[in-house]
This record gives C-alpha cells, structure tokens and sequence, in this order.
C-alpha cells in the first residue's frame, strides 16, 4: 500500500477513534504496531510503556494505539511509516525490513544471544551512540529489546541433533533467521508471526522459529506437536524489536516531554522487558505441555552439536558485515562482550 492510501486511512481511523483525552492533551501521538490487543506483547510491553509516559506527563501526552496493523499497510512497512510521519510511534521487528539494521543483527545472532533478554537489551543500549544510532536515520529509537530467544516448534518432527532438521521447511521472519535455516540444512520461509498458524495447519512450513510466548495468542499448541530449545534455556538466536518515532516528531518536543520518554525507555525498563519476556515464555511453555505437547530440553552435547553447526551463521554475518564496510569483527566482539558484561 502507498504512502499517500496509508496517510488517509491514519486521518479516517483518528478522526473515527480519537478519544477525548488525546484531544485535552497537548502532544499526541499515534503508536501503530503488527500484533493484536490480546498479545502479551501489546500487554506487557507496548501499552504498559505508552501508560507510564502519559501517567508521568500529568495528562499533556496521549498516545493512541493501534494494533494489528489497524492503520493500513503491512509490517515490513511499519519502519518507512514512522520514517515518513506517516504514524508517530511504531514498534515493530527489525528483521521484518531486512538488510536496513545490519549492525543491530549481530544481537540476533545464535549463541551470540545466550539466553538472557534482558542481558541483551542492556548490551544493546550501552553500545547504541557509538555503534548502531547510525543506521536508524530519520527515526530517534526509544528502545530496542529482544525477546527470550527462539524455541524451534515443529508440526511432527521430533528434533535432538542439527541433521534432525535438514529438509524441513522454517518459518522466520529475518535474514538471520533465515542464515540459522540454511546452516541446518533447512529451507527458510518468510513471513510475519500472524501468518504461522494457517502456514502450519497447511504444511506450507514444517516447522517456525519463534518464542515461547506467542503460543498462547496463536494457539500454536494446536498446530505443532514438539518444542525444542537448548540446554539452560539456551535458543537458535533471537530477534530485535524497535519502538521508534518520527525524527520531526521528535526534534518538535519540548525538553520536558522528550525526558519523559527517556525516564521511560531507559535501563531500568530494558531490564524489566527482560524479565517480563522471560515470564512470557515459561506461561507459553506451560501451555503447550499442558496441552500434550513434548517439550524437549536439549542436553548440553546436543546442544553443542547445534553451535557447532549454526558457527557459519556468525562467519556470514562477519563477512556481509565486513562487504558493507562494517568491522563486523570488532562490533561481534563489542556485542559479545557487552552481553558477558551483563549477564554477569
């Protein structure tokens, strides 16, 4: 959908669902995100955030959300609507756009994320200014989170060691994902989150690389019959989340406001999402187990046979980092370290 059909479709849903509120406050903002209302991610993370700034503006700021891509367009989208103005605020997956965050990835990369979102959130934020701010022009990033990592959910394959997988059909939704797919002898199959259950129900993928968390809101439980992931929670990678708003919007805010938002988007936060992430996925597990489902703990040599496989997923990394005149080196050790640092 163009730029233009999606502006008109914002103005007609604004002046359909404006609240009183957003019309008494002084700044608004309209926060427009791929997942629906019910998700534990608009739950616990994206509205939680949006309350906690209006709150602590004393009613000056309104923050409207629309969930489910309600505003038009697609979530690859999501990134060029905030860019353009077209929205104010968006949250969205990093790898939905792929190739426009290559720095950010090295923090989806498997068993570069251990199995420690909020380690990873942290890790993010400290490197941010010097290493990643670059590639997020047109956008001021309010935070960027992982969630728990990737558990690997298949419809009838049982999987204990990497050639378990070869020949399946995976779903993920970035290129780092797809690198983990190809590295397992598998074949990666793009495509949104709310897309994977009628892809599973149909065989058009065998398997998904997603969180624990969202099985409750897909029901994923119904679709699949195994969990997998790695010895001490580890996962097969992660993903990165933006929450990011329109440079203008932005650079038009008074001090006061825009220090809101930093009070709010700040260490404290990034460490809270992990745990909350981390609750997400033990409810999601819980769910699929109650249901029937086998879900299997790697041990610590299957789950070495995996890193050990998935190394040439890290090396690619390097050397497309490296292509585009990145140090892919430096920035997977700065990466590295920085997780260490907090996981600590």
């Amino acid at each position: 959908m163009n730029t233009p059909k999606i502006a008109a479709m914002v103005g007609l849903a604004a002046s359909l669902f404006a609240s009183s509120a957003s019309v008494a406050a002084e700044f608004n903002f309209k926060l427009h995100h791929f997942l629906g209302p019910q998700t534990p991610s608009h739950l616990k993370t994206v509205a939680p955030w949006a309350e906690a700034i209006e709150e602590a503006s004393n009613g000056r700021v309104d923050i409207e959300i629309y969930p489910s891509m309600s505003l038009g367009g697609t979530p690859p989208e999501l990134v060029g609507q905030a860019r353009d103005g077209v929205v104010d605020i968006v949250w969205t997956v990093n790898g939905y756009t792929a190739g426009l965050f290559p720095r950010t990835e090295v923090f989806e990369l498997p068993f570069v994320h251990r199995n420690d979102p909020a380690a990873t959130n942290l890790a993010m934020y400290d490197v941010f200014d010097a290493e990643l701010r670059q590639e997020y022009q047109g956008l001021e990033v309010m935070f960027l989170h992982v969630h728990q990592g990737n558990g690997l959910h298949t419809v009838d394959k049982e999987v204990r060691m990497p050639a378990d997988v070869e020949g399946l059909k995976i779903r993920t939704p970035s290129r780092t994902g797809a690198w983990t797919i190809e590295a397992l002898g598998a074949a990666p199959v793009a495509m949104p989150v709310p897309s994977l259950p009628q892809a599973l129900s149909k065989k058009t993928v065998d398997a998904a690389f997603v969180p624990f968390e969202i099985v409750p809101s897909l029901k994923l439980e119904q679709q699949t019959n195994y969990q997998i992931e790695g010895a001490d929670q580890m996962r097969f990678g992660t993903l990165v989340f933006q929450m990011s708003m329109n440079k203008a919007k932005w650079d038009s805010l008074p001090e006061d406001i825009q220090q809101i938002f930093k009070d709010h988007s700040g260490r404290e936060w990034l460490e809270q999402l992990g745990q909350v992430w981390i609750e997400n996925d033990d409810e999601g597990i819980a769910q699929v187990v109650a249901a029937g489902n086998e879900h299997i703990v790697l041990d610590q040599a299957q789950t070495d046979a995996f890193e050990k496989a998935l190394e040439p997923v890290i090396t690619r990394w390097v050397d497309e980092a490296t292509k585009s005149g990145i140090d892919g080196e430096a920035l997977l050790q700065k990466a590295r370290d920085a997780i260490a640092a907090h996981s600590e």
